[in-house]
Formats: structure tokens, sequence, C-alpha cells
């Protein structure tokens, strides 16, 4: 069991889609929006982490094992590392079977992370 605390990235809304923050045209991040959206980019960039959460989004079953995703050119202690980094940023949720774990980027998540970075449209 972990004591990993997952940031609140996501609150549902009508469209069943919301960022942890404002599109950055829209207005200025508040200081707790500034912290979060930080902490999800710091853990994006790294390039290893970069290629495993790209593994993971990209993995024809929507989850990866971590054993189908460790050839990042790291060890695998490095691997858990960063993997254990991108859970801990909200960008990852993790499932253990038997001896394996196996990895998932939340739909929504990706989805977020588009509308945060999106131009907000114009006021008509």
């Amino acid at each position: 069991m972990s004591n990993t605390k997952v940031l609140p990235l996501l609150e549902p809304d009508d469209q069943g889609v919301a960022p942890c923050c404002p599109p950055l045209t829209e207005r200025p991040f508040t200081a707790e929006e500034a912290e979060t959206a930080a902490r999800m980019f710091k853990a994006l960039g790294d390039p290893v982490r970069l290629r495993l959460f790209s593994a993971v989004a990209s993995h024809e079953s929507g989850e990866a094992c971590v054993c189908d995703i460790s050839d990042v050119g790291v060890s695998q202690p490095t691997v858990s590392h960063h993997l254990k980094k991108l859970k801990e940023a909200g960008l990852l949720t993790s499932e253990r079977r038997g001896t394996w774990v196996y990895y998932r980027v939340e739909p929504s998540v990706l989805a977020a992370m588009g509308k945060l970075l999106t131009i907000a449209p114009a006021a008509a």
C-alpha cells in the first residue's frame, strides 16, 4: 500500500472533462492552479517520463504492463521511479496483477491537458 497523494487534476463538468486550470489564454492562473499545472508539466518534463507516458497512452489496450514499456534506455529501478513520479502527478493510475503492475492514462487526463493548452474562444 502506498501513501502517495494523487493531485486533484479534474473536476467533472457538464461535458465530463474539466482541466485543473482554465486555458492559459483565458485568465492568469491562481497560485493553486499554477502549482497543480506545474507538477503535471514537471512530471512530463523529463524525456524518459514523457516516453513512458506516451507508451502507456498509446498502448493498444489502453493500459500497459510495466514489462511492456520498460525499454526506454534506463534500468528497471529507474523506470519504476519515473512511473511513480507520473502517478504522483496524477497522470497515471496503476493496478497490481500478480507480479506485474499495469498502468493507465485516464482519457479525461489527456482531454484536460488538451483543454489547458487551447485558446479560449473569443467573446462574441
